[in-house]
C-alpha cells in the first residue's frame, strides 16, 4: 500500500485559491466542492494504515456518491455541496464515484508499475472534465492531458516512495507539456493554471520543497489569466 504524506487542502494552498479565483463566482463553490471530494479522498489514503479498512472507506463514499443522482445527501458536508452546486449542473455522482477506482489502487500491496499510476491517474481526468463541464470549457481545451498529469505530479509530492514518486513525475511530464502547450479558452483558465503550475512542480527534485506562492510561480499563472497560454 502506497503511503500518502500530508497535502495542502485546496482551502489552504495560496496557488490553488489564486487559480480557482479564475472560475466566475456563479461556479466557484461547484468547483471547490469536487477538489473538496479530492481532499476528503487523499485523506482517506493518508489516514489509513489497514488496506482492508481503507477499501471499505472508499466503498462507502463510492455508494453515497452513486445514490446522490437518485436521493438527497446525507449529512456530510461535502456530499450535500455536490448535491447543490455539481450534480444539477449535469455532473452524474456515478462518474465522480469513479474517482474512487483510481484512488484503490494505491491500496494493492506491491509497489506500483508505470500501469498502475496510469489508472491512478483517471483521478485527475474525471476530476477535470467534472470542473470543465461546471465552467463550460471549450472543446480545444486540452483537459484530460491537464488532469492526468496534475494527477501524476500531485501524487509525486505527496508519496513516501521516492521511486514511486520520481515514476509520477517522469509519466507526468507528457502529459503536462501537451497541456500547457495549448492556448486554454478563458472559461477553462483555472485548470489551466493547475496544470502550469504542476507543470513547475516537475522541475523541482522529488524531496525538495516547492516554493508555493513564490513570485515566480505566480506570476506564470498570472500571465496564463490574461493570455490563456
Amino acid at each position: 500500500m502506497v503511503t500518502i504524506w500530508g497535502r495542502s487542502l485546496m482551502t489552504a494552498d495560496p496557488e490553488r485559491l489564486l487559480a480557482l479565483s479564475y472560475s466566475p463566482v456563479s461556479h466557484r463553490a461547484g468547483v471547490t466542492a469536487l477538489f473538496a471530494l479530492d481532499d476528503t479522498l487523499a485523506a482517506i489514503l493518508r489516514t489509513t494504515r489497514e488496506p482492508l479498512v481503507g477499501q471499505m472507506r472508499l466503498t462507502w463514499w463510492h455508494e453515497a456518491l452513486s445514490k446522490l443522482d437518485k436521493e438527497g445527501a446525507p449529512a456530510e458536508p461535502v456530499l450535500q455541496a455536490l448535491a447543490a452546486e455539481v450534480i444539477p449542473r449535469g455532473v452524474p455522482g456515478a462518474r465522480l464515484a469513479e474517482m474512487i477506482d483510481a484512488w484503490e489502487v494505491l491500496l494493492d500491496p506491491d509497489t506500483p508499475d508505470d500501469a498502475t499510476l496510469e489508472r491512478y491517474a483517471t483521478r485527475g481526468v474525471i476530476l477535470f472534465a467534472a470542473a470543465g463541464t461546471l465552467l463550460g470549457t471549450a472543446p480545444g481545451d486540452p483537459i484530460a492531458p491537464a488532469g492526468r498529469g496534475w494527477a501524476l505530479a500531485d501524487l509525486a509530492r505527496n508519496v513516501a516512495d521516492k521511486d514511486v514518486a520520481a515514476s509520477a513525475l517522469r509519466l507526468a511530464a507528457g502529459p503536462l507539456a501537451a497541456a500547457t502547450a495549448t492556448r486554454w479558452s478563458r472559461a477553462g483558465r483555472t485548470l489551466g493554471a493547475l496544470a502550469h503550475l504542476a507543470r513547475l512542480d516537475l522541475t523541482v527534485p522529488v524531496g525538495d520543497p516547492i516554493a508555493r506562492g513564490a513570485p515566480r510561480r505566480v506570476w506564470r499563472i498570472l500571465i496564463h489569466r490574461i493570455w490563456g497560454r
